[in-house]
């Protein structure tokens, strides 16, 4: 059996890139290295065909820990809850007010970049709080 080298998390998107610039600005994720002979992203996606441009965009962790996001245009828009989410942990070991107030400066800040708050979660005896959020497609995802 061979060892996963690698995670990709794939977004099915209406706008590829807009999603990917709100993600970027989320995670402090950036574009992946341009392909041999293009000297931007744009340019690279200028000499694809017509129906294919501006189809797919991607981000990655700088430091090459997280993994790598893929958005790819579809026909259909989103219609129900994610079955798959990310959590993005900003309040990791935290718990109490601290915890609630990192939340919800976070959710403030995301919500500037276009996103929408859906939810506080508050702690109870099994879960730490956290708040559910959508991205600028609907997409759901928690702050944890």
């Amino acid at each position: 059996m061979s060892a996963v080298r690698q995670v990709q998390v794939t977004f099915d998107c209406e706008e590829p890139r807009r999603v990917a610039e709100f993600w970027k600005a989320v995670l402090g994720y950036v574009d992946p290295p341009l392909p041999p002979g293009f000297e931007s992203w744009d340019a690279f996606h200028d000499a694809q065909p017509e129906e294919e441009r501006g189809s797919s965009w991607a981000c990655q962790d700088p430091e090459g820990v997280g993994p790598r996001l893929y958005f790819q245009r579809v026909p259909e828009s989103k219609t129900v809850k994610n079955r798959v989410h990310l959590d993005v942990r900003v309040v990791a070991g935290l718990s109490g007010e601290e915890r609630l107030g990192v939340l919800k400066a976070e959710g403030a800040r995301l919500e500037k970049l276009g996103a929408k708050r859906l939810q506080l979660l508050l702690a109870d005896e099994e879960n730490e709080s956290c708040l559910v959020m959508q991205d600028v497609e609907g997409n759901e995802f928690c702050l944890d």
